[in-house]
């Protein structure tokens, strides 16, 4: 086989358009080999997580099941829309407290932002740069835990494990925070994007442990 045939033969195995050769691995992501398989799991997420995000408090439920049924497409796993929907009902007792604590929070500390850059505080930009911090960290906090959640043990079980996460893992953290702020712009810009755009953080939640895996196996 000339050194043309052989590049053709292992792009074609990496589109799931050819065979793998025998000595390959088999990929570890075999949803994701595929650009177009991709991007279209990624906007079919979105569009789910949306539809599940229209009581708005029940953005963290919607979320993490939109994580699974993204991480089993990609995995090359069955991913019904049933099972999502199923998912949903299970994580909505708990992941409602979480959103609405969540909305709570952040309403807080864009009222706190706005008083604080009206110039009638003392000290108000700094007050004003502290409360972004805490936003910011309320919403990295939610999703990674919704990166985190099962119907097993449920929400109660992850708060420990994601900011033990988080506070090991500082790049994933910023990693997973751009893709929010990114979802964030995108719909004050032009609010329909905001499908693709939470396609893109569960992507991002699924996508930071795997950096680290292969950091460590590099």
């Amino acid at each position: 086989m000339s050194r043309r045939q052989r590049g053709m033969a292992r792009r074609a195995a990496r589109s799931g358009s050819g065979p793998i050769p025998l000595e390959a691995a088999p990929p570890r992501w075999p949803g994701a080999a595929n650009t177009f398989s991709l991007v279209g799991a990624v906007i079919t997420t979105g569009l789910l997580v949306t539809a599940g995000s229209v009581a708005v408090i029940s953005f963290p439920s919607a979320l993490a099941t939109g994580i699974r049924h993204l991480r089993r497409g990609l995995k090359g796993d069955v991913a019904p829309m049933g099972r999502f929907w199923r998912e949903l009902l299970a994580a909505l007792p708990g992941g409602l407290l979480v959103g609405a604590a969540g909305l709570a929070a952040a309403l807080l500390l864009l009222l706190n932002i706005s008083f604080a850059s009206s110039g009638a505080l003392p000290g108000g930009g700094t007050v004003a740069a502290a409360s972004w911090v805490a936003l910011a960290g309320v919403v990295l906090l939610i999703v990674s835990m919704a990166g985190r959640w099962t119907p097993g043990p449920g929400w109660r079980r992850t708060l420990r494990p994601t900011a033990a996460e988080l506070s090991s893992d500082p790049v994933g953290a910023l990693f997973i925070l751009a893709a929010a702020a990114f979802a964030v712009l995108v719909a004050r810009q032009f609010f329909p994007l905001i499908i693709p755009a939470l396609g893109c953080v569960a992507l991002a939640v699924v996508a930071a442990p795997e950096r680290r895996r292969a950091a460590a196996d590099a």
